[in-house]
């Protein structure tokens, strides 16, 4: 699995080998090669074999593949085409239930045990994105399993619950902060942001990425080439913000060194929620940099 910054997942049809090619080249941290939505009923079975080849290519991002869902018919032949040391990770949409998440697991395992991969070596991306799943994401994300982050998938989502999906997103603040919450809970890193329909609103598509940082999420699903500099932009630390977190990184270990737990960084107190705050900025910052193809 490589490293990934997760600020941006975009996702391109499994079966258009020109725009999958491309797709590696937008500069996102992940693409998600699409078997589910993008796929007509039909073509699902060829899909997975232009999966492989798109997989098998040079690239500088990671690479998943979005199955189908566990209760179709395709799922079980997706993971088993798919699970190979070309593949970062599988991205299951419409996760429902532990006992689902468990048998997803159970696959991988085996698949990658009879394949000579490392245990774990397959990243395991549910998309919670129904009722149902709504009701049982706290149990989702402290089952246990490989899951390391959640997404939101609020297309499905306000569809199941007859939701007007408005362009300011309001109603979406509710389930949002329950992914963040649920998240923590189960000691997952912070979950990946919905998709944003609105393909030619601009700048609602970056107030849509500013919301999900502030509420705690670290990436946003993208669906089209001109979403992707936007969430790498609004999910990474700006140069002023780094700056600041690092200034108060550097006084409170001082600080604390001299016996003190309270100060003041420039006209702001700082005890030890700040200073973990800002400890977290820095670490995003450096993940960041990490990941970043060679110049």
């Amino acid at each position: 699995m490589r490293a990934c910054a997760n600020r941006s997942f975009l996702f391109a049809p499994a079966d258009h080998p020109r725009r999958a090619e491309k797709a590696f080249a937008l500069g996102a941290d992940a693409v998600i090669l699409d078997l589910e939505d993008a796929v007509a009923l039909a073509e699902k079975p060829a899909a997975r074999a232009a999966a492989r080849a798109a997989l098998a290519r040079p690239r500088s991002c990671a690479a998943y593949v979005r199955v189908n869902a566990h209760d179709t018919e395709f799922c079980y032949a997706d993971i088993e085409a798919l699970v190979s040391p070309d593949l970062d990770g599988i991205v299951l949409p419409k996760l429902e239930s532990v006992a689902q998440l468990e048998c997803i697991d159970w696959l991988l395992a085996n698949l990658e045990r009879a394949r000579g991969l490392a245990a774990g070596a397959t990243d395991l991306v549910p998309i919670v994105e129904t009722a149902r799943g709504a009701a049982a994401i706290r149990e989702l994300a402290t089952a246990g399993s490989r899951v390391r982050r959640l997404a939101f998938g609020a297309g499905d989502y306000t569809a199941d619950l007859g939701i007007d999906w408005s362009l300011a997103e309001e109603e979406l603040l509710p389930i949002r902060s329950e992914f963040v919450l649920a998240s923590r809970l189960g000691r997952l890193e912070p979950p990946v942001d919905t998709v944003f329909i609105h393909i030619r609103e601009a700048a609602a598509f970056r107030a849509s990425c500013e919301r999900g940082r502030a509420l705690g999420f670290q990436g946003k699903l993208c669906i089209h080439p001109d979403q992707v500099g936007p969430a790498n932009a609004a999910f990474a630390p700006g140069a002023e913000e780094e700056a600041r977190a690092a200034r108060i990184v550097a006084a409170f270990e001082a600080a604390e060194a001299g016996g003190v737990a309270s100060i003041q960084v420039d006209g702001y107190f700082v005890d030890y929620p700040i200073y973990e705050k800002a400890r977290r900025v820095l670490e995003t910052a450096n993940r960041i940099r990490a990941a970043a193809p060679p110049a």
